[in-house]
């Protein structure tokens, strides 16, 4: 984490949004909303959701709105037209976004799709508020080289990193023991092996305090999810991963936290809201008002803790192993996830054969370095193609 000069209060933040329709960005447009005059909205992208794509750039007079599917331009061209704004399309027109002159970036689109945008972000060497924990997973040692060269400030905009980074002490780090990812434990946490086999994707986004897209209900679920935020907390933080613990906590009230040696721990609570995170990054070094709920625990009375079934989540221990083993391990176990999940939710794959499928294809992946962003890209369409071939096999239930 580098040190930048802090934000400007006497004029407008000039913000840009990679993934603005999606639910980190609506809850970043919905902050904007509440206080419109503090902030200039360079730039808004979307996948291929072009109403909400064009109703959010009319509102906040957006000067440049680019669609990822370059099938969708002439409805969002034609939706935009009348404004100032520059439309663009297609995967470049999303990194030309991110590249564009801006105090404050959120790297809001989920998956490997986020990683050139978001490194193109870092590259111009502003804020980056990082909700892509992918990028991280995929290219971590890429992610950091980046913000070393360019002097970028990437702020955790995930729950429990966010929380981490408010209470971990970077100039002290000799004092720190360990880190606590906490985890909800996802909707099936209680449930047996037997009924999660018969899970249905239904059953599977609706998560019990969060709202979020499906992907992430999906890999919260499997607690792929905190799989993957333990990669990005050993990048984020730079502390080993036998120093990294995961603890289940169903109220979703802490973060997460940091042990330090003396035996203290140090924690950052409150309701589970996106708002929260981001409007600590909107803001920083700053804080700002936030419309989230405000923490009574007098109310909620009791706060419970379990350590993880490895036997019923077997998506944890995959990414721990994916992260020892270093190299493209990581960036394939991402990969086959994205699409396993996909599967799951397109009724091709059973619920539990989610992590079997991650497992084969790191299995029949050969393991080598991650140099460049080719590197990456490689690996992640040679998982891919390995990942659908083993769900397209008769093995695979449906």
């Amino acid at each position: 984490m580098s040190d930048v000069i802090p934000a400007r209060t006497d004029v407008p933040r000039r913000v840009t949004i990679l993934g603005s329709t999606g639910s980190i960005g609506c809850s970043t447009i919905d902050l904007i909303a509440r206080d419109p005059e503090s902030y200039v909205v360079e730039a808004l992208t979307a996948n291929r959701n072009v109403d909400a794509l064009a109703e959010q750039a009319r509102r906040f007079n957006a000067r440049f709105v680019a669609i990822a599917d370059p099938d969708y331009y002439d409805a969002l061209k034609t939706t935009m037209s009348g404004t100032s704004a520059e439309i663009a399309a297609g995967p470049e027109a999303v990194i030309e976004a991110a590249a564009r002159e801006a105090d404050w970036v959120m790297a809001g689109i989920v998956g490997a799709a986020g990683l050139e945008p978001t490194l193109q972000a870092v590259r111009a060497g502003g804020v980056v508020a990082f909700a892509n924990k992918e990028c991280l997973v995929c290219a971590g040692d890429l992610m950091l080289d980046e913000i070393a060269k360019s002097g970028a400030t990437l702020l955790p905009v995930d729950s429990e990193h966010n929380a981490i980074f408010q209470v971990f002490d970077f100039d002290r780090r000799e004092s720190i023991e360990k880190i606590i990812l906490t985890a909800s434990g996802g909707p099936f946490r209680s449930t047996s092996l037997e009924d999660m086999r018969k899970v249905t994707p239904a059953q599977a986004v609706a998560h019990p305090n969060w709202d979020m897209g499906a992907k992430i209900s999906v890999d919260s679920a499997t607690m792929m999810n905190k799989g993957l935020e333990l990669i990005e907390a050993y990048y984020l933080f730079g502390i080993p991963e036998d120093r990294i613990d995961i603890l289940v906590h169903p109220q979703s009230i802490i973060h997460s936290m940091v042990s330090y040696i003396d035996g203290s721990v140090l924690a950052q609570l409150g309701t589970p809201d996106m708002r929260t995170p981001i409007s600590y990054t909107l803001a920083w070094p700053h804080r700002m008002t936030a419309p989230s709920a405000r923490l009574d625990l007098g109310e909620i009375a009791t706060l419970t803790f379990e350590a993880p079934d490895s036997e019923r989540f077997p998506a944890l221990s995959l990414a721990r192993e994916a992260l020892k083993t270093g190299g493209s391990a990581p960036t394939i176990l991402n990969a086959s996830n994205e699409v396993a999940v996909a599967g799951f939710l397109a009724g091709n794959l059973g619920f539990l054969d989610i992590p079997r499928v991650v497992a084969e294809t790191l299995d029949k992946m050969p393991v080598g370095a991650i140099g460049s962003v080719d590197d990456v890209l490689s690996v992640d369409a040679a998982a891919r193609q390995v990942t659908e071939e083993i769900m397209s096999d008769t093995r695979v239930r449906v």
